[in-house]
């Protein structure tokens, strides 16, 4: 007997062990040979990942995140609010040209924890949540504005929302909010 893949428990007719039929396996499909690949250029590998800082530069931070961060120039700082610009280079783009979603929510995290602590507050704590909602893309040699600014700082939870904004036309390009 076939039953259909939906099960709903008003059309199965009740089995008991002696008419429980054997599970059959399907075989897996075979993978298809990648045709079109392009052969990989170690140089230019090299030079996409190699960062103009090292980790013990920026203390506390995975070489990912001096990586990241090592382009930003702090503009303002106040408590609860701080703002920062950058320029998107080739090392932070993809190959498109575009401004990579990850280093968007690293510096996304990073300065949401700099936020934090020019409001006086100690320690930030581990991240609870971080979202990202992305409105636009930012090409190579563009400079893009942050603005991170706290919304709420609790006792045990604080809240940080931070813009990133097209610093020529002041077109929003992502927008975040941290949880820690």
């Amino acid at each position: 007997r076939r039953y259909p893949t939906t099960l709903s428990l008003c059309c199965v007719p009740r089995q008991t062990p002696a008419t429980l039929s054997p599970i059959r396996r399907r075989p897996l499909p075979r993978r298809q040979p990648q045709r079109h690949r392009r052969a990989m250029d170690p140089e230019a590998v090299r030079r996409t990942l190699e960062p103009t800082a090292s980790a013990a530069d920026i203390s506390g931070s995975t070489p990912y995140d001096s990586f990241v961060i090592s382009g930003v120039r702090l503009e303002a700082a106040e408590h609860g609010r701080v703002l920062c610009s950058f320029v998107v280079t080739p090392r932070i783009a993809s190959p498109q040209g575009y401004l990579l979603s990850g280093v968007t929510a690293t510096l996304a995290d990073q300065l949401g924890s700099a936020v934090f602590f020019s409001s006086g507050v100690g320690t930030s704590g581990v991240s609870l949540e971080i979202s990202v909602s992305y409105v636009d893309t930012a090409a190579v040699g563009e400079e893009i504005e942050v603005e991170a600014k706290l919304l709420r700082a609790g006792k045990s939870v604080g809240v940080v929302s931070v813009d990133f904004r097209k610093k020529r036309s002041g077109k929003l390009m992502a927008q975040a909010r941290h949880t820690k």
